[in-house]
């Protein structure tokens, strides 16, 4: 036999009644997080190599069979109790070796992130999923349409927890660091749209697709661009009956989970695609730039200091304007990289996030900016 030992075989054949070895996956990690024994001692009780288990391990966290809880310290002097502090958001810090690339960077915060992500929902399903639950329709100035939606989408979405979530390189990376754990009559709806890139990236079909696969959820997609060519398309759109249900689906929400686009890529960090994908033309980001906008939360368009009302091309947009995301209970925000410190600091200042999960250097780089500015709120003008 090649590559194989004669114990690999045997322990093997002793697992056909457990095709997918969940089962003498949970047996090695019991004896070895649980019991305390050795890779040696557990391979022996097993019948196979000291690589088996080490695969049966890596299975095991995989399937989430292992969840992994940590209690992060948290004190006034900390980077979680400073951001706590100067934002009131719950912040969890990924400490990320120095040197390391964008890429890596935002794989180890997404990593984190996808299981906070996860266990927010198990919570939210044990509270009945709806408790608070209220979001409004993405996009448009607030309360547009609450009416007309009338029972749109009552069959979806109802007695399980609805997520909503935007899309983008961010958010492609966390529903590819999901682990397998279906939550029953758990939705999720796309909060913003995005069709018809110019450029190949991360879409928001994929981020859908995977957390399907991921979590067994019903997903609902919204079909229209990121951003209209023109206010009376958007508008027209928004009184069709296929859209006044994703909206209704989107207003039920618990819980969101979005990414933060920067519109300047600094530092270098990693391009965010609703510039880099032709989603908006040249000249739309010249006008963006006279307006002083430094980035973006689904696709809704913020001034450094969290300011988006009078943003014009905002009446374009097909997110949830800040205002309407506030009405969503748990609001998950996702930022790696010091490149995306000044957008993350207008999302802060908007008020976007009741939860961050940031690596350290970016949330050294938000409160040092902040400290500059000497200011941190005030982002509903």
């Amino acid at each position: 036999m090649t590559g194989r030992t004669a114990s690999d075989t045997v322990g093997g054949a002793a697992s056909t009644a457990d095709p997918g070895g969940l089962l003498r996956a949970y047996e090695a990690a019991s004896m070895y997080y649980v019991q305390g024994e050795t890779m040696e001692v557990i391979a022996h009780h097993l019948g196979v190599s000291r690589s088996t288990v080490s695969r049966l391990l890596a299975r095991a966290r995989q399937e989430g069979v292992v969840r992994v809880s940590l209690v992060q310290p948290g004190g006034a002097g900390s980077l979680e109790g400073r951001m706590a502090q100067v934002f009131g958001v719950r912040t969890h810090i990924v400490p990320v070796r120095e040197g390391t690339t964008e890429i890596h960077r935002l794989q180890q915060v997404a990593s984190v992130a996808a299981a906070h992500m996860v266990d927010l929902i198990g919570a939210l399903a044990e509270q009945g999923g709806a408790e608070g639950a209220g979001a409004p329709e993405s996009g448009g100035p607030e309360g547009e349409n609450r009416g007309a939606a009338g029972g749109a989408g009552r069959d979806v979405g109802t007695g399980g927890v609805v997520v909503g979530v935007a899309w983008g390189t961010t958010m492609s990376e966390v529903s590819a660091a999901l682990p397998s754990r279906p939550v029953p009559g758990l939705t999720v709806v796309q909060l913003n749209g995005a069709s018809d890139p110019m450029r190949e990236g991360p879409s928001a079909g994929e981020v859908l697709s995977q957390m399907r696969m991921s979590l067994g959820a019903r997903t609902i997609s919204f079909p229209v661009p990121a951003f209209f060519d023109h206010v009376a398309a958007r508008e027209a759109m928004w009184s069709e009956r296929s859209v006044k249900r994703v909206l209704s689906v989107a207003r039920r929400a618990s819980l969101a989970v979005f990414g933060v686009g920067a519109l300047d890529a600094l530092n270098g960090a990693l391009p965010s695609q609703v510039y880099e994908g032709g989603h908006l033309t040249a000249r739309d980001q010249a006008v963006l730039r006279r307006q002083n906008v430094v980035g973006d939360v689904c696709t809704v368009l913020l001034r450094a200091d969290g300011s988006w009302r009078d943003v014009t091309l905002n009446a374009r947009a097909t997110g949830p304007t800040p205002a309407q995301l506030a009405r969503i209970p748990r609001r998950l925000c996702v930022a790696a990289g010091t490149g995306k410190a000044r957008a993350l600091l207008a999302a802060l200042r908007a008020r976007t996030a009741t939860d961050l999960i940031v690596d350290d250097a970016t949330a050294r780089a938000v409160l040092e900016l902040a400290e500059v500015r000497g200011q941190t709120g005030g982002g509903s003008r």
